[in-house]
């Protein structure tokens, strides 16, 4: 019978342990936004969540879609971010593009709204801009030199 048994030894007779070693080093180089991927994803549920929380799903139908689908993709964007840093840092651009779009959105996708759901997603757009800059600026700190 074969012996399947794990031993629990010593990982430097392993022959792809200086590879590993590598990639954990810089997985963990890259992490410098960990704090950031939390509040992105708090920020995209909130955008998600709005227009039920400020009550504006029968004045703005168009408005309460929209913030939907974008709450969904901030989300995603944070779990992206969370899941493969050393890919999605990469795409930190975009998410201050989303924002800036979140802040012209009330005027574009919605039917002339009010001052409470304009100043939402203009704080929602801004919040999102900054952190996108925070992600952003800390990638390019910690990406590799040639």
């Amino acid at each position: 019978m074969a012996d399947v048994s794990h031993n629990r030894g010593d990982i430097t007779s392993h022959p792809d342990a200086s590879e590993m070693r590598e990639r954990y080093a810089r997985m963990l180089s890259g992490r410098d936004v960990a704090l950031v991927d939390g509040p992105v994803f708090l920020l995209g549920l909130y955008c998600a969540a709005s227009p039920w929380i400020l009550h504006y799903t029968t004045s703005q139908p168009a408005l309460v879609t929209h913030n939907l689908i974008v709450g969904i993709a901030i989300g995603l964007l944070a779990l992206g971010f969370t899941q493969t840093p050393e890919r999605m840092y990469g795409l930190s651009w975009a998410f201050c593009a989303i924002g800036i779009w979140m802040i012209i959105a009330p005027w574009v996708v919605g039917d002339s709204p009010d001052a409470g759901v304009a100043l939402n997603n203009i704080i929602i757009g801004a919040l999102a801009v900054i952190l996108g800059l925070m992600c952003t600026a800390t990638a390019a700190r910690s990406a590799p030199r040639p």
